[in-house]
């Protein structure tokens, strides 16, 4: 065992010379295979649910931890075991722990809202559910409308047979394009808000695109769903209405829910400049206030919310459960890509630092739309919109007024992009998971990029020609 670890030990080394005394990740000296973990998260997402999908159901949460090991263990061995452990807190405080606080906040708020009353799965009630869920999506954010409009979209379309691209469309609108125009809506926009990015700013400038991409996403998904509504030869009545009149039981979770909007806000305005170091990692006490009172709105959520009205949603911790296993290995084994990407030219990624760059040295906004989009599409959106946020020079003053074109492409990119994946973005797993725990047969991982591929992909092009050259 010991021989087995000293030749690991040298590999790797071999992988990164010199690294072995460093006390933090260098990613411009780290060698291109450490993203062999996170690609084997990505594939084991992809692959395992159909080639060996009894085991995937059961142990998907071991596996994702077995390739978080498969990078953590390598990497305690060339760093050392400190550098590692603080990795893992930096992961766990800086990244993790807020965004299950967050997500988790959302599930329960939107999952004690029931929308009661005989709505049919008609095409256009399935384009007015969409388009509601758009517009919250920037009020509310992405997870939260997605949360929200999910489960009464499912039950509306409860008596269809074709209801898979009913809630890929939905993916596309509310979980993804919807959120573009707001720091609350999507967490990259979030992120360029705390950097000193006007409120207001992406409404500004990205408004056309959004409109543009949900009225094109909207109406291709309508010419769909009425083909096969008719095909189904659906009845324009429910035989078995389960409430004459719509409403809302549950509708005071809407205060947790503007609670939770309220504390993100909260957190990127109050800054009282205190600090705790854990391990090596700052965590600001506005960051402490948030995620304890959103443990807090979760609690409270629970408690104010009858049971009555969870049974009547099929209320289920199961996708919760289920993103939180798998993004906790896909945060961990994502730590060395974006140390690559964040080094720029020096990088074992230097190919993308110059590929959205020009002759003249100034950025070319389609590349930032498309490499920002497509690496969004696989990594977390919100680090991936900050590495090339910097790599466009990082001063928001220069990025709102004389490169404007390249903040919006990086904006844009990172936003829409997020739906080409399930993990794209995180509300995209979660609406898949309750879409599959309500017993909707969802598009494998390719499947679902199959769509994506041939829906989203023509759009950006076009957007492409229009607003990014």
């Amino acid at each position: 065992m010991a021989r087995t670890l000293r030749r690991l030990a040298l590999l790797t080394a071999l992988g990164a010379p010199g690294l072995a005394q460093a006390a933090e990740i260098d990613g411009a000296r780290l060698a291109v295979w450490w993203g062999l973990p996170f690609a084997g998260v990505l594939l084991s997402i992809a692959l395992m649910p159909l080639l060996a999908p009894r085991i995937w159901h059961h142990h998907f949460g071991k596996i994702a931890g077995g390739w978080a090991l498969a990078f953590l263990l390598p990497f305690a061995i060339v760093f050392g075991p400190a550098a590692a452990g603080q990795a893992v807190v930096h992961t766990l405080l800086a990244e993790y722990i807020p965004f299950i606080a967050l997500l988790c906040a959302l599930f329960t708020a939107a999952g004690g809202i029931y929308v009661r009353g005989n709505l049919h799965g008609s095409p256009g009630t399935n384009v007015a559910i969409m388009a509601t869920g758009s517009v919250l999506a920037s009020i509310m954010g992405t997870t939260g409308a997605s949360m929200l409009l999910i489960r009464p979209l499912i039950r509306a379309n409860d008596n269809r047979k074709h209801v898979a691209h009913v809630v890929v469309f939905f993916i596309f609108t509310v979980s993804n394009a919807g959120g573009s125009l707001t720091p609350l809506g999507d967490p990259p926009l979030f992120l360029g808000f705390l950097r000193g990015v006007d409120f207001f700013w992406t409404v500004k400038h990205i408004f056309p695109e959004t409109l543009f991409l949900l009225g094109a996403l909207l109406a291709i998904f309508y010419v769909i769903d009425r083909y096969w509504y008719r095909k189904e030869g659906v009845l324009p009545v429910d035989p078995t209405p389960d409430s004459p009149r719509l409403g809302l039981d549950g509708a005071i979770n809407f205060l947790p829910l503007a609670a939770v909007v309220v504390l993100v806000l909260m957190s990127g305005i109050w800054n009282p400049g205190i600090s705790f170091d854990v391990f090596g990692t700052p965590v600001e006490l506005q960051q402490i206030v948030r995620d304890g009172l959103l443990v807090v709105v979760t609690v409270v959520s629970l408690a104010i919310t009858p049971k009555s009205v969870r049974a009547a949603n099929q209320f289920s911790w199961a996708p919760m459960q289920e993103v939180a296993k798998l993004f906790i290995g896909i945060f961990l084994t994502m730590i060395p890509v974006l140390a690559m990407l964040k080094a720029g030219e020096q990088g074992a990624f230097a190919a993308v630092a110059r590929a959205v760059t020009g002759p003249d040295g100034q950025p070319l906004p389609w590349a930032y739309f498309w490499f920002s989009g497509v690496l969004s599409s696989f990594l977390d959106n919100a680090p991936t919109y900050l590495v090339f946020f910097n790599l466009a020079g990082g001063d928001p003053a220069l990025l709102m007024t004389t490169l404007a074109g390249t903040l919006a492409a990086i904006s844009a990119g990172s936003v829409f992009m997020g739906a080409n994946t399930y993990i794209g973005n995180a509300p995209n797993f979660m609406v898949k998971a309750i879409a599959e725990d309500r017993g909707i047969q969802m598009p494998s991982f390719f499947g679902y990029m199959a769509w994506s591929g041939a829906i989203l992909l023509p759009l950006f092009g076009v957007m492409t020609l229009i607003w990014f050259r």
